[in-house]
């Protein structure tokens, strides 16, 4: 039965807003997480998802990290820039971690969660799937929910409001507004077979159209490949053979040749970043409060953290009655996650605008840079520490 008020109202269940609600199941807290579709469709051809080492602590936290059934292990990380002699090389010694991080697939972490979600639904936790929220309102002590659940208007109470939705419903939200820079590239996502198997190790190449990802996923490849707009939509067009010629001409010759690949699918790459992440009874976690460009794969682990670092910051309050959703909890939140989000976000998007371009003494010098990185330990650990931990290393 859905009470007419909550503590907390996650808006948006997929797997951030998942991960928060379970975060808080063992509380006293009353949580209720609105999701607008059900549980999507298994596809023959998986999208994949690069979780770090620390998303797995985070995902083994939540009790959900066994229930995945397909987890391919990143042992080592390839980075090379095409035309360039330099290379780095990142080992789990270099990060003092056992292992980098893992591939899984979109669907087996979302069915994970999912299951994990709703056996805590006996507990504090109420769960609809198919709400979808056409109004939110705050004031002083509370926020609002409107949403149409079976063609019926709902409206529901809660202290506190979290978004979990991409960013849908911050346009009800005056105080927040968005930067946002069209890198004016697609990736092109599809699970290739090369000559050689994967052997655990992830590869980066960063080539003038845009840096080339290959994730060790099963016994073969996830591919992210990312170029100009136009360029893209034609390399998404390309019969397989075509398609497979052209990776190889790319990529290089380090797996062989491609042999076979899966179906594909393609989308647009932007920075999209919130100028707040808190407003008025309001927090804002995942891809709402930011969107990031898929190199180095900081995205969905930046916003898991959100999640979980929100969950720790909610269930340490002495005084919870009095405390949640108030402007004195939600700024110490943002400040907590400022270097964390601010500092993913001008990573990744220097590395494109550092990567992505033909110029020649520029092209020297990332050469000599990543040769440098291989070289100098600290500096490998540094970096390394804070790909697979976020700011905090």
């Amino acid at each position: 039965m859905i009470n007419d008020q909550y503590d907390i109202i996650i808006i948006g269940g997929g797997p951030v807003g998942m991960a928060l609600a379970i975060n808080l199941s063992d509380t006293n807290m009353s949580v209720l997480l609105l999701e607008a579709h059900g549980v999507p469709e298994e596809v023959g051809d998986p999208r994949p998802l690069a979780l770090s080492y620390g998303s797995h602590l985070i995902l083994q936290r939540l009790g959900v990290w066994n229930e995945l059934t397909q987890k391919t292990p990143i042992t080592h990380i390839h980075i090379s820039n095409r035309d360039s002699l330099g290379q780095t090389n990142i080992s789990p010694e270099d990060a003092d971690v056992p292992v980098l991080g893992f591939v899984v697939s979109y669907f087996d972490l979302f069915r994970a969660l999912h299951k994990k979600l709703t056996e805590k639904l006996a507990d504090n936790i109420d769960y609809i799937a198919g709400a979808t929220v056409t109004q939110i309102e705050t004031s002083a002590d509370s926020g609002t929910v409107y949403f149409d659940f079976q063609n019926q208007e709902q409206r529901i109470n809660a202290r506190m409001l979290v978004l979990a939705d991409g960013g849908k419903l911050t346009q009800f939200i005056p105080e927040i507004t968005y930067q946002s820079h069209d890198y004016k590239q697609w990736a092109v996502i599809a699970n290739v077979k090369a000559q050689q198997k994967q052997k655990g190790t992830a590869y980066e190449r960063f080539t003038p159209d845009g840096p080339i990802a290959l994730l060790p996923n099963k016994e073969d490849f996830a591919l992210i490949w990312t170029a100009p707009s136009a360029k893209a939509q034609a390399i998404y067009q390309l019969d397989d053979s075509m398609f497979l010629d052209a990776l190889h001409e790319q990529f290089g010759d380090r797996l062989g040749k491609f042999v076979a690949t899966g179906s594909r699918s393609t989308f647009p790459l932007v920075l999209k970043y919130a100028s707040s992440i808190v407003a008025q009874r309001i927090v804002l976690i995942g891809n709402a409060a930011q969107t990031l460009h898929p190199v180095a794969g900081q995205g969905f682990n930046l916003g898991l953290r959100d999640a979980y670092e929100l969950s720790r910051e909610i269930i340490s309050m002495h005084d919870f009655n009095n405390s949640i959703g108030t402007t004195a909890m939600l700024s110490k939140y943002r400040q907590k996650r400022r270097i964390d989000s601010y500092g993913s976000v001008f990573f990744t998007d220097s590395l494109i605008k550092l990567f992505s371009n033909e110029y020649t003494l520029l092209n020297y010098a990332r050469g000599i840079g990543l040769s440098a990185l291989d070289c100098i330990s600290p500096v490998k650990k540094f970096v390394s520490r804070r790909m697979i931990f976020g700011a905090r290393g």
